[in-house]
């Protein structure tokens, strides 16, 4: 078995008459947490959406997962994307959210108990159960990206995609958030990918880390390696040097799974 879930090679994406990804070559440790960190616009998003086809893409991306480990089908993946698509007209619960999600008969006809055992699982695997009935466009941030995970979660995927899971958290939020999708690591064995401006969280919890630079990877390794001066200089320069981690010394390390 590959001990990569997902290589990338080669990756290039053009979009609008730009190239955002030029040539990204990377490997997804199986079972592990992989962080991507970089500057805003050094594509980072765009590779996730290229994960997901959401982008068009150039290369090779190869998974090998699902029941043959060549190829993915959609149950394998989750994605929980920066900012949630919802009409703000539409009066939906997140009962309603997982009903769309989980099953193909029309939500009007009811939920199934499948699909309802599901969705309670799911939400209570994030401590979110209590949210079943509240209003999608009422959550708190928190709220939110905890019912977006769970949805994500659905039915059990080998990979999950973050992209910036825990934005427009509070700190406290952020920090319980984050202890949260290392328990599931821990506990499920699902590979990560994770990206994140929080440096702190990423020392504590990834096992790897990729450094994207102008649609590149311009360096990647353990959190101890990455997470000093010289290298996040380099990723993303002079001023934003105070943002290396100081104390990833003084614990543990990453999660273990």
């Amino acid at each position: 078995m590959n001990a990569d879930l997902v290589t990338i090679r080669g990756l290039y994406v053009d979009l609008g008459g730009n190239a955002i990804l030029k040539g990204v070559d990377a490997g997804l440790a199986r079972g592990r947490i992989t962080a991507l960190i970089g500057l805003n616009g050094s594509g980072k998003s765009t590779l996730l959406r290229a994960l997901v086809k959401e982008a068009p893409y150039r290369g090779q991306i190869a998974f090998h997962c699902g029941h043959d480990h060549t190829k993915p089908t959609p149950e394998h993946v989750g994605y929980v994307p920066q900012k949630l698509r919802v009409e703000a007209n539409v009066p939906l619960t997140v009962y309603d959210l997982f009903g769309l999600a989980l099953q193909r008969r029309p939500l009007f006809l009811g939920v199934g108990r499948a699909a309802r055992r599901g969705m309670e699982q799911a939400l209570g695997r994030v401590g979110a159960l209590k949210l079943l009935h509240q209003s999608v466009e009422k959550l708190s941030g928190g709220e939110l990206q905890r019912v977006l995970l769970a949805l994500a979660l659905q039915p059990q995927p080998e990979l999950l995609l973050l992209d910036e899971p825990a934005a427009g958290i509070d700190f406290q939020g952020d920090k319980e958030f984050y202890r949260l999708i290392a328990d599931l690591n821990r506990e499920t064995g699902v590979t990560i990918l994770l990206v994140s401006h929080e440096l702190n969280m990423v020392s504590l919890m990834a096992h790897h880390v990729l450094c994207l630079q102008d649609g590149r990877i311009q360096c990647e390794g353990a959190p101890q390696e990455i997470m000093n001066d010289e290298a996040l200089v380099r990723t993303f320069g002079a001023e934003k040097g105070v943002y290396s981690h100081h104390h990833a010394h003084s614990h543990d390390g990453p999660a273990k799974s």
